[in-house]
């Protein structure tokens, strides 16, 4: 682990080969007033638009909507299948049945979708709760159509094996467009509270605030955390259907219980002895009692994990294995056959279908065993999983 001095909060780094402008944005967020203790980057972390991804932040008495982002309370969830083996015509008998029953990128289902499936803020049919939600109110019935459905980017469905064991499925999704909706109103709205307040923390660096104990921060926690339900009810009903797809083709079967695991949000935590807001930007909460995913996709392994009881990361790991290339970059550097071969010679039923796929294809990820090496002291590898077949938009 790094540990860098030269801002005025720490920067703690696992991360082995930082790219300056992604070290730059970190320094941005450790120059922030607010910050408790230090900047925790996981071996993951790589350069975005504003400010690094992949990290974790604690801060006093503020809520920063951009270090949450736009899919508030992105999940992956994991079911282990007491089944031992699945033959290939099978699963492209699934696979197809998966693809019928949930829509993927910008697709939704063409009727709504009753309402009782949502969070339970409309239970009795109480609509006048939403009066006290100044986006959720608007978008509610948009949401509603969104239902177990993937989205798009590197939210994926997949098909796995532990070994010559148990058959997994692993889903990575989000709170679709309800999330983008909350995270572009109350960022908006920061920012021109932070104008009129004359904060100092420039407007380029997109950190705008706001205060916890103010009306706007008391709503902007309160809109996300149904957008944390929302994408929690999401994945439950994708995950039913999917399991559904299985018994179709195969037969009645039993299964663990789902582990769920999510990033992006902000939650109200105890660090070092002070109340704080802990901010995971693609970055995993991981605590002694439960056990944690850690996935890559299509080509490598993704793992089953727990925490091995290292406070520095403000009880954190890594979401994933982090970009070595943005989309347009894989788009134009990377070979079409070579990426296909390479699943393809695996035997493994991907995603990989033109150019323009080029963007989730192996070679645009970093090596998830150097990411797992760089947080040995982090968490203890449980099961390796490897792909079979993977859905992605």
């Amino acid at each position: 682990m790094q540990v860098i001095k030269t801002e005025s909060n720490i920067i703690k780094s696992r991360v082995s080969d930082i790219e300056d402008w992604a070290l730059a944005q970190a320094k941005n967020l450790a120059n922030l007033p607010f910050i408790h203790k230090w900047i925790a980057l996981m071996p993951d972390c790589h350069q975005w638009f504003w400010m690094p991804i992949w990290w974790v932040i604690s801060t006093k008495g503020v809520v920063i909507p951009n270090a949450v982002w736009v899919d508030i309370w992105c999940w992956m969830c994991a079911v282990k299948l007491w089944i031992t083996g699945i033959d290939i015509e099978d699963l492209k008998k699934v696979m197809w049945k998966i693809r019928e029953v949930v829509p993927v990128w910008f697709n939704h289902h063409q009727e709504v979708q009753d309402k009782k499936l949502m969070p339970s803020i409309l239970i009795d049919n109480e609509w006048n709760l939403l009066d006290n939600y100044n986006v959720i109110q608007n978008e509610f019935k948009k949401a509603l159509y969104s239902l177990w459905t993937l989205g798009g980017g590197n939210h994926f469905i997949e098909i796995q094996k532990w070994d010559d064991w148990f058959i997994w499925v692993m889903i990575h999704s989000g709170s679709r467009n309800l999330g983008k909706q909350v995270a572009d109103y109350y960022n908006k709205l920061a920012v021109e509270l932070n104008e009129k307040r004359f904060c100092s923390i420039p407007k380029e660096h997109e950190l705008a605030f706001l205060h916890i104990d103010s009306e706007e921060g008391q709503s902007y926690i309160q809109e996300m955390n149904y957008c944390v339900e929302y994408a929690l009810a999401n994945r439950k009903l994708m995950m039913d259907r999917i399991l559904n797809c299985f018994v179709d083709v195969i037969w009645p079967m039993e299964h663990d219980p789902m582990i769920n695991i999510a990033h992006n949000y902000a939650q109200m935590e105890n660090h070092y002895w002070i109340n704080v807001m802990v901010h995971r930007k693609w970055a995993t909460l991981a605590r002694l009692w439960n056990i944690w995913i850690i996935p890559w996709s299509q080509w490598t392994s993704s793992y089953i994990v727990k925490w091995l009881w290292n406070k520095e990361s403000f009880e954190s790991c890594s979401h994933w294995a982090g970009r070595k290339m943005w989309r347009n970059e894989a788009q134009r550097n990377l070979n079409l056959e070579d990426e296909q071969k390479i699943l393809n010679d695996q035997w493994i039923i991907h995603s990989i279908r033109n150019i323009k796929d080029l963007d989730e294809a192996s070679g645009a990820y970093k090596d998830i065993d150097e990411v797992m090496e760089n947080q040995k002291d982090l968490v203890k590898i449980l099961v390796k999983l490897t792909p079979l077949a993977v859905i992605k938009w």
